[in-house]
């Protein structure tokens, strides 16, 4: 109930039994119409204020497929746990979400998770002291292994990962090793991503190894 509406309902009656104004110069003075003085007059109290509807989102749609994921991580390994970066990819690359945003993922994830572990009787999370990243000042490199046929042969091959920390964007290398020698030909990525930096701002890219 907003407290500001029952002030006012008080201060009509208060001048109307006390001081005598009637109901035209109650409406003047506090400059309300006729009705609000007449419901002030009559003992009413103002209605309580309804609550907004939530406003609707584009990632309404998928929230529960992101619950269902965020409790599924609550029996996986912590290094097999979806970051918000695997949530998206695998909202847009198995449901097609094509209308939805990395940033809108990560804040949502954010929220959710400790929630779903709360709902979970998991207890409050560990505390943590959030990252911060300017845009264009780092990047995340890490390789990944699997197999593709090379040549009529399975072979395994390491997938070179770069991820700029600010935006979230990534771009991606083959090799046929995750040795030394490999991140320092991915070097050139680096450049090409600091070349278009313009996407997540501006200055120099530092890579953090992350392997």
């Amino acid at each position: 109930m907003s407290q500001s509406k029952v002030d006012l309902y008080a201060a009509i009656r208060r001048d109307h039994d006390r001081n005598g104004l009637s109901q035209r110069a109650l409406q003047r003075k506090y400059n309300v119409t006729w009705r609000t003085v007449r419901r002030a007059l009559d003992g009413q109290w103002p209605e309580p204020r309804k609550k907004p509807r939530p406003r609707e989102s584009r990632l309404d749609p998928y929230k529960q497929l992101i619950d269902e994921m965020l409790r599924a991580d609550l029996d996986a390994p912590a290094k097999q746990r979806h970051t918000a970066q695997r949530i998206f990819d695998r909202l847009v690359d198995e449901h097609d979400a094509r209308d939805i945003s990395y940033p809108m993922v990560r804040v949502h994830v954010k929220a959710r998770r400790p929630e779903i572990r709360r709902q979970a009787g998991l207890g409050p999370q560990a505390m943590f002291v959030p990252q911060t990243h300017l845009p264009g000042t780092e990047a995340e490199v890490d390789f990944g292994e699997f197999h593709i046929v090379l040549a009529g042969k399975m072979t395994k091959v390491y997938l070179f990962s770069l991820r700029l920390s600010y935006s979230g964007k990534a771009v991606h290398r083959v090799f046929a090793t995750a040795g030394q020698e490999a991140f320092f030909e991915g070097r050139p990525v680096l450049r090409d991503v600091e070349g278009r930096r313009s996407a997540d701002g501006s200055g120099s890219v530092r890579a953090r190894w992350s392997g």
